[in-house]
């Protein structure tokens, strides 16, 4: 897809969708709507004010031929209201005007944007809502495929705006909407293809093109440096466990300054191993290693972008399936940090990867962490599907995590970690296990996984829910979602 930015008035641009975005309450006579309504010889004017258009949130309304326009069609797309317009929004407003002009096999878009938002700003995240419209997940499909892909979108502005802002934007929004899409991509394919061997297949092939440096610690590394609870997860599979680590060359920083790392959990699957799951949506166990996609393509766009601390990325890998090695629930495992752990839930695996791979990043020299999982069913029984929950003790990222949401879109809801919920993971014959009882589940993983850090500063992002959309969205296709990588990136940009 190409995006470009243009100073131009809009009713001159020669294109095959203009997309412009209409905010609830908006008055009929302001300026921007009456030179609206001109333009369509009072068309846009009818459809609001008979109510046969609502300008709600993501709504549409497609208009062809319009009068006065060199634009084939015309979408009023609704922005909600003006007060709560944000740069999320604006995203999710231009990603909602690609997906109805591949619905109407436009090729060519121009989108208005609106809210007055700075330059640099505006473009990027209209240029990221385009790329993320425009993505399909229906990579395996063989019959009945249609190409609609948007092959040109071109933004335009309210105010006055110079092209080099303009263009930067766009130049960071194709990075992160890229990188976003990668993220979907991994986790919308299947566990017989995506196997920890071919993540870190995946994590390599970043070299070439980001600058990345990626480091593929082995099973016989594991066992020597006595990583047993990443070892217990991958028991049960063929398919062998990889720890991938992920460094930006030559970053720079004063000798004082933090060292972050980013720990994903990769899960290509998970079956529960002998604590199996219920046969119901576990196809979707496959986007267990969401988390894991998100720091990969994170940092493969920070590679580019030039983050403002320093970081690294790690991702444990393992597929966590029964069989006649897998690990059983009431074994017990001394973990990297030398604590050991009563297993009683093997499908509480991602703890355990992540417990190995935080004290590892600690031994690497990160000083502050930040963790993204699909941790816990208890999650999503809290937030549903609309928030992700975050805990930690690093106050000062939670913070700029909860701010950072209308830029991002991706909502997060501070959930508490007090001291008061650790009894319900003390073992009788261990110092640990890796499970308490069916309340608060989300916070007594979180409680594990503090086990591991220890004093560090540290932020847990529980994700479960986010890493897929069975429904869809105006401004988005179904399937794996890409959550917390615009989160991250924002965070070091």
């Amino acid at each position: 897809m190409r995006i470009e930015f243009q100073a131009r008035n809009y009713t001159d641009l020669a294109c095959d969708l203009l997309a412009y975005p209409v905010f609830e309450n908006e008055a009929r006579e302001s300026p921007s709507l009456k030179a609206l309504d001109k333009a369509t010889r009072g068309v846009a004017g009818t459809v609001l004010s008979t109510g046969e258009f609502k300008p709600e949130l993501h709504r549409a309304c497609l208009i062809h031929r319009p009068a006065r326009l060199k634009a084939r069609r015309l979408v009023l797309v609704g922005a909600g209201k003006e007060p709560e317009f944000s740069l999320g929004r604006l995203r999710e407003v231009a990603g909602t005007a690609v997906r109805v002009a591949r619905q109407s096999r436009c090729k060519s878009v121009a989108l208005l944007m609106r809210g007055g938002f700075p330059a640099p700003e505006s473009t990027q995240v209209s240029a990221e809502g385009a790329l993320y419209g425009n993505y399909e997940s229906e990579i395996y499909k063989t019959r009945d495929i249609e190409t609609r892909d948007v092959e040109e979108v071109v933004l335009l502005s309210e105010r006055r705006t110079r092209r080099s802002d303009a263009g930067e934007g766009i130049r960071r929004g194709a990075i992160v909407g890229n990188a976003v899409n990668f993220a979907r991509t991994l986790g919308n394919e299947p566990a017989n293809v995506l196997t920890p061997s071919q993540l870190a297949e995946q994590a390599l092939s970043l070299v070439a093109r980001t600058g990345l440096e990626v480091q593929i610690l082995e099973r016989a590394d594991m066992e020597r440096l006595g990583m047993n609870t990443m070892l217990a997860v991958s028991r049960g599979s063929d398919q062998p466990p990889k720890l991938i680590i992920l460094r930006i060359p030559e970053q720079k920083s004063r000798k004082d300054a933090p060292l972050f790392a980013l720990v994903g959990k990769g899960v290509t699957f998970d079956s529960g191993g002998i604590s199996i799951k219920p046969m119901e949506k576990m196809e979707d166990m496959k986007a267990d290693m969401a988390g894991g996609a998100a720091v990969l393509a994170a940092m493969s766009a920070l590679a580019e972008l030039g983050p403002k601390h320093p970081v690294m990325g790690i991702i444990p890998s393992a597929e966590n399936l029964p069989g006649g090695k897998a690990t059983k629930p009431g074994d017990i495992v001394k973990s990297y940090a030398g604590k050991t752990i009563e297993i009683i839930s093997t499908d509480a695996e991602g703890r355990l990867l992540l417990a190995d791979a935080l004290a590892y990043a600690r031994t690497l020299g990160a000083t502050r962490l930040i963790d993204v999982a699909t941790l816990t069913g208890a999650c999503v029984v809290a937030l549903g599907h609309i928030y992700a929950g975050m805990m930690g003790t690093d106050q000062e990222i939670l913070e700029r995590l909860r701010c950072g949401s209308r830029i991002t879109g991706e909502r997060f809801w501070q959930l508490p970690l007090d001291d008061d919920y650790r009894k319900d993971i003390r073992s009788e014959i261990a110092d640990i296990k890796n499970v308490g009882n069916r309340w608060g589940g989300a916070i007594t993983a979180a409680k594990f996984l503090q086990e591991f850090v220890e004093n560090t500063p540290w932020v847990h992002l529980d994700i479960a829910g986010m890493d897929i959309d069975h429904d869809g969205r105006p401004y988005a296709a179904k399937g794996a979602t890409g959550f917390g990588v615009r989160t991250l990136i924002h965070l070091f940009t």
